[in-house]
């Protein structure tokens, strides 16, 4: 995930991709706590020394041990990788929460980096950077025109904290060129997207990923929620795949009673650590439903697995991805890290959820998540394969079970009239934001100073941006036929430029009204 980039939802995102890999998280080890004992460890330190001082051509022996140890971690299990110095940065700062930088969202838009959205309360927005901006200098260093990769813009914007960098910019809206001086500072990386009423009584938190914020991200909505009147809550998990285990852990705390057993791992020699509820918890009476999709993955799934087995609240949508491995992750010297699998977890009845894997056979292990497109699963409860053996009950006599992923206990198919999945996934990728971003550029002054409400109405009664997001389309190469999903097309359509207008809650203030999960949600509360 890139840092200073907006970021649109995709059908299967580097986020869920990332965190479905990462797993849940437990304490570091370095490579100085582990020493070499045995003969087969020394020969292959050896056999780098042999031929990095006697072999007859030159060989980057960095290369080959990367080699070596990306094919030893994949004779294990899907979730132990390695990751190299280049990456590894990256994916730390992701995790962290925040990063220094000048906290701006953009986008590059003919050849040009072109400001989406500058950050809340950002360095940006303090110093009167506005959306449409285009940046053409950070200090002496020209970022237009050169088609520079995403790591040297990143770099040219980031720095360190309270470091100053001169930007050039291009105002569009009043064609001119000015100078700003921007002092870098903390910007948060938010793994809650949103929080929201969806009515007077019901508050909704989307958590994205579960990250070092998350916790106090999710405390924060849930409070301010509260005292808007939430008696019931509605936490969205769909495409989260996961993070670290101690943040699902703690906003399960906040929802269950003291002592109630929230998960437990398990080692190789057998080492059991249970993990209970406090009595800290805020949120402890009002009913709870944890939205879930096939992408929702290891931690998104013992936060559900502890809500469904305590009979704590109901699990809506489709089964999840059902990963139960744990991976601590373990530094080397040079930057570089392995996560490796030091335990399996078991929800608080006793069950694995994770999906039987071959090791070494990568590949089959997430094309599993396809073949439910293929055997109906994904459109029909029925179709879910479970086994007896794995059967479990909950203190109020529920059956649940294992052996690959939480099964929810409301079943919501994809939509299927019309290919509204095809539809839904492609007004989730980033070509809407693209489209969005484009059409705003062109004239912003027609939303100028229009409410939030009186906007919507003015979106609903048009379909000239649905016209030109289908001719748009025509242009990049997907010559996709829409009628029959205009209104969903529009929905999404109405959303981003909610979101790119007045921010990230407006987005999903429109999306839901038409949500399925949400609409099954509210008829089945009324039963």
């Amino acid at each position: 995930m890139k840092t200073n980039t907006i970021y649109f939802p995709v059908i299967l995102s580097a986020t869920l991709a990332l965190g479905i890999v990462i797993g849940g998280f437990l304490n570091t080890a370095s490579e100085d706590q582990f020493l070499v004992k045995n003969n087969s460890k020394n020969k292959l330190n050896k056999l780098i020394d042999f031929i990095d001082n006697e072999y007859v051509d030159d060989v980057n022996t960095d290369s080959i041990v990367n080699l070596t140890v990306n094919n030893i971690m994949g004779q294990l299990d899907p979730h132990s990788v390695y990751v190299p110095p280049s990456e590894q940065a990256q994916v730390a700062e992701t995790m962290k929460g925040d990063f220094i930088g000048i906290g701006v969202n953009f986008y590059m838009f003919n050849d040009s980096l072109a400001i989406i959205k500058p950050v809340e309360n950002g360095p940006s927005a303090k110093a009167g950077i506005k959306a449409g901006d285009r940046i053409l200098y950070a200090d002496k260093t020209k970022l237009f025109g050169r088609k520079l990769p995403s790591d040297s813009l990143f770099s040219s914007l980031k720095g360190a904290e309270g470091s100053e960098v001169e930007l050039t910019i291009y105002r569009k809206s009043e064609h001119k060129q000015i100078k700003v001086k921007i002092k870098r500072d903390v910007i948060p990386l938010k793994s809650v997207d949103a929080a929201i009423m969806i009515n007077p009584t019901m508050g909704y938190i989307k958590i994205n990923r579960f990250a070092e914020t998350t916790f106090q991200e999710f405390k924060t909505a849930l409070i301010r929620l509260k005292k808007s009147g939430a008696k019931t809550l509605v936490i969205d998990l769909r495409d989260n795949g996961g993070g670290y285990m101690d943040e699902a852990i703690a906003i399960a705390d906040e929802l269950l009673k003291d002592k109630q057993l929230i998960v437990f791992t398990k080692n190789k020699k057998g080492k059991i650590q249970k993990t209970y509820a406090t009595s800290k918890g805020d949120f402890e009476q009002g009913n709870v439903s944890i939205l879930i999709n096939e992408n929702s993955a290891s931690a998104s799934e013992i936060l559900a697995g502890a809500i469904q087995d305590n009979d704590r609240g109901l699990i809506v949508g489709r089964r999840s991805f059902g990963k139960g491995l744990v991976q601590r992750e373990m530094d080397f010297n040079d930057g570089s890290a392995v996560r490796l699998t030091v335990a399996r977890y078991y929800t608080p009845t006793g069950r694995s959820i994770q999906k039987p894997y071959a090791k070494g056979d990568e590949a089959s292990y997430f094309k599993e998540s396809e073949s439910r497109f293929i055997n109906g699963e994904l459109y029909e409860k029925d179709s879910i394969k479970v086994a007896d053996s794995l059967k479990f009950k909950t203190p109020k006599g529920k059956i649940v079970y294992g052996g690959g992923g939480i099964v929810p206990d409301l079943f919501v198919g994809l939509e299927v009239e019309h290919g509204n999945e095809n539809t839904v996934y492609l007004m989730q990728s980033g070509i809407v934001g693209n489209f969005v971003f484009e059409q705003l550029d062109k004239d912003r002054k027609v939303f100028a100073g229009v409410p939030f409400n009186q906007f919507v109405v003015k979106m609903n009664e048009t379909d000239k941006y649905f016209t030109i997001f289908q001719k748009f389309l025509i242009k990049n190469g997907l010559d996709l036929k829409l009628v029959k999903n205009k209104d969903i097309v529009k929905r999404y359509l109405t959303a981003e430029f909610a979101r790119q207008l007045y921010g990230e809650n407006y987005y999903y203030d429109v999306v839901l009204k038409e949500d399925a999960m949400i609409k099954a949600l509210l008829k089945n509360s009324k039963r």
